[in-house]
């Protein structure tokens, strides 16, 4: 038994399974955001919003608690910016933050019964990022290592 729960915490213990591993967590994370705010702009533009997005936030989304117009804007730049950072590894905790954000504001207020199918699975995933950081394998490993704050007497 021990030797399988070796095998099963090898890649975990190697420095280098473990940034693959976060690699792909960061990416499982992004990709479902990207995908979804390239559905909101016009096909073959970089980021013109389509009407039919701001009508679905009118519409379908209008139980958030913002006006519709602003969420629009605001969620498409954030499916397209936070999962490139999260690709790259830069600012990794603060994208993994916004999505899950994101995330429980799809979940509370436009598809509440989708907890089980989804949501849980991208709350799980950011959270591992916001535990573990982006991994070796990140722009963020590459810059200076921060003090940690101290409790002042």
């Amino acid at each position: 038994m021990n030797r399988i729960v070796s095998l099963l915490n090898k890649p975990v213990d190697d420095p280098r399974g473990l940034a693959i591993l976060l690699l792909f967590v960061r990416i499982a994370l992004a990709a479902p955001f990207w995908v979804s705010g390239r559905t909101k702009v016009e096909q073959g533009s970089l980021f013109s919003i389509s009407e039919t997005t701001f009508a679905l936030f009118e519409m379908e989304y209008a139980g958030v608690p913002l006006p519709p117009a602003f969420a629009a804007v605001t969620a498409t730049l954030a499916e397209h910016l936070l999962p490139l950072l999260l690709l790259f590894g830069l600012g990794t905790r603060l994208a993994a933050a916004g999505l899950l954000a994101m995330t429980l504001v799809i979940q509370l207020f436009v598809y509440p019964d989708a907890w089980w199918s989804v949501h849980m699975q991208w709350v799980a995933l950011a959270l591992i990022v916001l535990v573990l950081g982006p991994g070796r394998l990140s722009a963020d490993a590459l810059l200076p290592p921060q003090p940690k704050p101290t409790m002042a007497r």
